[in-house]
């Protein structure tokens, strides 16, 4: 396992933004976002902001592009191979009929359901406010 890996593993967490991923991986956001076009089936879940949603397995499969893309020098094409040929989950699927992962259910979005209860609770107020006047 990666010193990256057990970065992602200790935090716990289901789903990472893409500038968490960038700094696990050390790969450019910008990098990530042309990787997805290259390995279709790579695409992550997206949250209602549309914000892209990483898990950990992506962030495994990340590596090891990286690794065949930087230090074995692999060609996108050779690295699509290479990942065919060592049974990346969905690796054998390209272009338009690649199949994307699942969404991620809006309640396992970090951070968005304490949005939700505030303005719930803000509007709450503001109607009793209004009912005052």
């Amino acid at each position: 396992m990666t010193t990256t890996s057990r970065a992602a593993e200790k935090s716990g967490k289901l789903y990472y933004r893409i500038g968490e991923v960038s700094r696990i991986t050390g790969v450019k956001p910008y990098v990530l976002r042309y990787w997805e076009s290259e390995f279709r089936w790579m695409a992550p879940g997206k949250s209602r902001s549309q914000q892209r949603l990483y898990r950990k397995r992506d962030i495994e499969v990340i590596q090891l592009i990286k690794r065949l893309l930087y230090e074995e020098r692999f060609t996108i094409a050779g690295a699509r191979k290479r990942l065919r040929e060592l049974g990346v989950a969905g690796a054998s699927e390209t272009g338009a009929s690649a199949t994307k992962p699942p969404e991620a259910p809006p309640a396992e979005v970090p951070g968005e359901i304490d949005w939700r209860e505030r303005i719930g609770r803000i509007r709450s107020e503001l109607e009793a406010i209004r009912a005052l006047l």
